[in-house]
């Protein structure tokens, strides 16, 4: 099989996402990662663009080992010395450098007369402009990648004409951008394959393609770039990028492996390192991964309706070309909604270490069912309560009989209750920051057992001004913890309620383990 290099752009393509900037620190930090995902080569800034992203380079290039550092620049000397001397200290370093070539480009940038009165004469700077930058990149490294800019939109016989030009100067690699996610599959494809057959030295430098998401085809160009010959990709992390985003590398890499029959290519990436750096880069840029997203979103593995949860349990891969293990994914789970059918709840129920009856199964599947239409997901905890109250009924050790709070502007919030433990009532008072934690520490003023609430959920159960609301909380004893939930109009009752439930299930856990 041919073998695709991964060339990484996160730290400089995928910071030009709007809103993003990073320090050295976070900078060297992913580009660690990036190392252990296994990457070719990190292209770790734009060093002349400011001296911070200078230090970026400089630091990367001293530290890392294993990859090849990579600098950018514009087609420009003073760029280009930028480049060399932030990566003197590197093993393995490259200069990245490169023009604009499609006529938008060179019209809109190459405007002043300076550069030629018409637009053959602008072409003509262009293509000179190219072949000296990549001359003088020689002088600071072997390795030398020329972009064409905007190639996808370029006139055809000048782009074939330029990269020609620049590998006879000694560029090693050419870059073919997609710059503003214009092209379609089938038209860059065959770009690709037009280069091999109509640039005569092309057996000289490894063709590259750089992709845009402009259109949502950035992964789809990229592949069949890949298709028509192309060595290397290029893309960022999560497909983060100036405006829509870059080729997703991890995208990019998982359709290579789960399709070597069609592709017939390999790469060095250890893709086990997935789901980790792509968290890492999305704390870091503050960029959220969509649940959604392909190969590491929330959902990559998830499974929930019914028909799909019962080809899933049967047969893995009835509905998963991927294991989740092999990209670092944490296991595959059926997610349970009122959607997710019989098979699913009785498996996860089995997971836990419930063994039900026929019976006992459908009336937990009922209570599932109305739990299921009012909440996105049904948890552990929430089908340890069904089972609690439909099949294994918690004693009633304490009962509220009485409860009254006090709050408002300027006041204290105080909480009086009244509590039945077996033939016995005890009333306590208490204050607090608000209404709700008034009522519970004067509940646990009665009860005297440790239970620290660590989540606290109102939901309506109904619409209108006089909803029913539903509080969940979830409570931690010495050993254990439990799910209580309470309903009512007055969500301080609905929050009471909800805290004495929690506390009979700690003391009834508690009597079983003796």
């Amino acid at each position: 099989m041919g073998r695709i290099i991964i060339f990484d752009t996160t730290l400089r393509d995928g910071e030009q996402a709007a809103g993003t900037r990073l320090g050295t620190r976070e900078k060297l930090e992913i580009a660690r990662q990036l190392a252990r995902l296994k990457v070719d080569v990190i292209e770790a800034g734009f060093p002349i663009s400011s001296p911070e992203d200078f230090e970026a380079v400089q630091v990367i290039s001293k530290e890392l080992e294993g990859p090849i550092i990579c600098a950018l620049s514009r087609a420009i000397a003073r760029d280009i010395d930028e480049c060399g001397r932030a990566l003197a200290k590197t093993k393995k370093s490259r200069i990245h450098t490169g023009i604009g070539v499609s006529d938008i480009h060179i019209a809109g940038k190459f405007r002043d007369e300076k550069y030629g009165k018409t637009i053959g004469e602008k072409k003509t700077h262009v293509l000179q402009m190219s072949i000296e930058a990549v001359k003088h990149a020689r002088n600071y490294t072997d390795d030398v990648e020329f972009y064409a800019e905007d190639a996808g939109r370029a006139n055809r016989s000048y782009l074939f004409e330029i990269i020609q030009a620049v590998i006879k100067a000694g560029a090693t690699v050419v870059n073919i951008p997609d710059t503003t996610g214009y092209t379609v599959p089938e038209q860059f494809g065959a770009l690709i394959r037009d280069i091999h057959t109509r640039v005569p030295n092309i057996d000289q430098a490894i063709i590259s393609v750089h992709c845009h998401n402009d259109l949502g085809m950035a992964v789809a160009n990229t592949l069949a770039g890949v298709k028509n010959g192309a060595q290397q990709v290029e893309g960022t992390i999560n497909g983060i990028g100036e405006r829509a985003g870059n080729a997703a590398i991890e995208e990019v890499v998982m359709a290579l492996h789960t399709r070597r029959d069609y592709f017939g290519v390999e790469t060095a990436i250890k893709t086990s390192e997935f789901y980790r750096t792509s968290r890492l880069v999305a704390n870091m840029f503050g960029m959220r991964v969509p649940p959604n997203k392909a190969i590491v979103g929330k959902n990559a593995f998830a499974h929930s309706a019914g028909i799909h949860v019962d080809g899933f349990l049967k047969k893995r891969e009835t509905y998963e070309i991927m294991q989740p293990k092999d990209v670092g994914f944490p296991e595959s789970r059926v997610v349970l909604t009122a959607r997710t059918g019989r098979h699913g709840l009785r498996d996860r129920l089995e997971k836990m270490g419930y063994t039900l009856s026929s019976e006992e199964l459908e009336k937990v599947y009922q209570r599932f069912l109305s739990i299921g239409d009012k909440k996105q997901e049904v948890f552990d905890e929430d089908l340890m309560a069904i089972i609690q109250d439909e099949v294994r009924p918690v004693p009633e050790m304490y009962h509220i009989e009485y409860l009254h709070t006090s709050s408002g502007t300027g006041t204290i919030p105080t909480a009086t209750v009244r509590i039945r433990v077996g033939s016995e009532s005890r009333q306590m008072a208490a204050c607090g920051d608000g209404p709700v934690d008034a009522i519970y520490k004067a509940i646990k003023l009665v009860v005297d057992i440790p239970a620290k609430v660590t989540q606290y959920e109102i939901q309506a159960v109904t619409s209108g001004a006089e909803a029913i609301g539903e509080v969940t909380v979830r409570v931690e004893g010495k050993d254990t913890v439990v799910i209580g939930r309470g309903a009512s109009t007055d969500i301080i009752e609905a929050s009471a309620k909800a805290y004495i439930n929690a506390i009979n299930r700690l003391v009834y856990q508690k009597g079983k383990s003796k």
